[in-house]
């Protein structure tokens, strides 16, 4: 895989500072029964990697010393980490919304069948990755046999009151481009997953979320590898959105690695541009227990561009 941090440093975005904390997103482990031709992660079936318990117990502990509102698990596919369950299930104890990034064919792998149910239990928000709503482009993007596992994983949760109208079981779908483009507006896509799944699958959610690539990874070095690095990277530029800057996700949101390691996000984890400030420098999460760190900068490079492009893109979907 071809490496591409150093083509997205140094930068010219503006400078950020973290507004209040409210969300902690940890992932789990590089392990994913997928392997995604967008994934920024770079995660697949034979990597290993992944928290160990003393590291969840760090977790726990940094939300119930900052009581905070969100806990956003993220993988490779999360469920797979053996302490999952353990996490979630004591994080909800303590009143925490937990939601899990799920990949939908994760519920049919061997040792899971029980995960849907488990899901249910616990209220957990499930935020399913559906590439497309058609077959070939889904098999495309993660492979062959993905997109029929992965109806058959939403009329499952369905069936358990996932995505139903005055139900708490919230089901949101994520959508990626196919390739170096923008999402199309969120509004009008939303409305046409949701007719073409309740007309040929009767499938029914509750809202469908647009990320834009992030040229990092996997993703980036399929860039690279075509020759559209750096023409991707204009488009995110000539895009950019000076006000969905006040809406950006690190402003409010901290991604905790597999190591316990802190990243002002997701994007910035994969390129290890830890979080910082003053004399704190690359710590782990188990380091700032006792830190208050609203206020403190936010690390920037040329992939920020992709968060502010267009309508904007974030975890939790268009900004704008």
């Amino acid at each position: 895989m071809l490496d591409t941090s150093h083509l997205l440093k140094p930068t010219s975005f503006p400078s950020l500072q973290r507004g209040r904390l409210e969300t902690l997103q940890v992932n789990l482990g590089l392990r994913c029964n997928l392997s995604c031709v967008h994934c920024h992660v770079n995660a697949g079936p034979n990597r290993t990697e992944e928290m160990s318990r003393e590291t969840v117990e760090d977790v726990l502990a940094f939300l119930r010393k900052h009581r905070m509102k969100a806990l956003d698990l993220t993988g490779g596919a999360p469920e797979l980490n053996p302490n999952f369950r353990y996490l979630v299930e004591t994080a909800t104890e303590m009143g925490v919304h937990v939601i899990d990034r799920c990949n939908l064919t994760v519920l049919e792998e061997e040792g899971q069948e029980q995960l849907a149910d488990f899901l249910a239990y616990h209220r957990v928000e499930v935020v399913a990755s559906l590439p497309c709503y058609l077959e070939e482009n889904v098999d495309a993007q993660r492979g062959k046999g993905s997109y029929d596992a992965s109806i058959r994983a939403l009329q499952r949760l369905n069936g358990l009151g996932y995505g139903m109208t005055g139900n708490s079981l919230l089901l949101k779908l994520v959508y990626n481009p196919q390739g170096a483009s923008l999402p199309p507006p969120q509004g009008p896509l939303e409305t046409d997953y949701k007719r073409q799944l309740v007309e040929r699958f009767n499938i029914i959610f509750n809202q469908l979320l647009t990320i834009t690539n992030m040229p990092i990874n996997r993703f980036g070095s399929l860039l690279q590898s075509k020759g559209e690095f750096q023409s991707y990277l204009q488009l995110l530029r000539d895009a950019h959105q000076p006000a969905n800057i006040e809406s950006v996700m690190c402003r409010h949101l901290i991604s905790v690695d597999w190591q316990g390691r802190v990243y002002d996000c997701d994007f910035n984890q994969m390129l290890d541009m830890q979080l910082e400030s003053g004399e704190v420098k690359r710590p782990r999460l188990r380091d700032l227990i006792n830190h208050d760190i609203d206020g403190w900068p936010i690390q920037v490079a040329e992939h920020c561009y992709g968060c502010t492009a267009g309508q904007g893109s974030s975890c939790g979907g268009a900004l704008d």
